[in-house]
């Protein structure tokens, strides 16, 4: 029985690709499937054409697109070229800070001054700062570039700075106070106005 199924499935596959099959019974007893009617009974087999189900199409995937390339500046200096290191600034204590970077500032990065290591006045793309109403005395100045996230890219080394502020009373030997300065400018308050000369008052007689 086994014979009979084996060949029976040779010649089957052999039919796919020549579509004529005999069969016949030989001198056993036996059906014999072949694709040569060389027997005297064989009779061509009707073999009904098998289901034949399409390749399935595999979809075309683009492949993926390489990461899009971040690019990172790297500034090499930034440096402070005014005032000087030391320099001592006199009056109102009132300083512009000029800079200058290499590169030059990108466009979303700002500059920022430090003072004592503090950040002082509002970030700003233009190399000049102005700094207003400092203190008096010994300060550390120094600057960095910052991009849109705050993000510090570089810092310049700090440098001493000396602010010397006019004191009121020298202000009053500059500029005396006068009647109506008291009460109006800081160096003159109202509590050192000097007290008014009383009037005499002469009897009549």
């Amino acid at each position: 029985m086994t014979r009979l199924i084996v060949a029976l499935a040779l010649l089957v596959t052999s039919a796919l690709a020549t579509a004529e099959v005999y069969s016949y019974v030989d001198k056993e007893g036996n059906r014999v499937f072949t694709d040569r009617p060389t027997a005297g009974n064989a009779k061509a087999v009707d073999i009904k054409p098998g289901n034949v189900l399409p390749t399935p199409t595999v979809p075309q995937t683009a492949p993926p697109s390489p990461p899009a390339q971040v690019r990172r500046v790297f500034y090499t200096s930034l440096n402070i070229d005014s005032p000087a290191p030391e320099a001592t600034v006199r009056g109102g204590g009132d300083v512009t800070v000029t800079v200058s970077s290499e590169p030059a500032i990108l466009p979303g990065h700002a500059y920022r001054v430090l003072l004592d290591g503090s950040p002082a006045g509002q970030p700003n793309a233009v190399a000049s700062i102005a700094l207003t109403n400092i203190d008096r005395g010994t300060h550390q100045l120094a600057v960095e570039i910052i991009n849109q996230a705050g993000e510090v890219m570089l810092q310049s080394k700090a440098q001493p700075l000396f602010v010397h502020r006019t004191s009121l009373s020298q202000k009053r030997r500059i500029h005396p106070c006068q009647k109506d300065d008291y009460g109006v400018r800081p160096e003159c308050p109202l509590a050192d106005k000097p007290p008014e000369p009383r009037k005499r008052i002469l009897g009549v007689f």
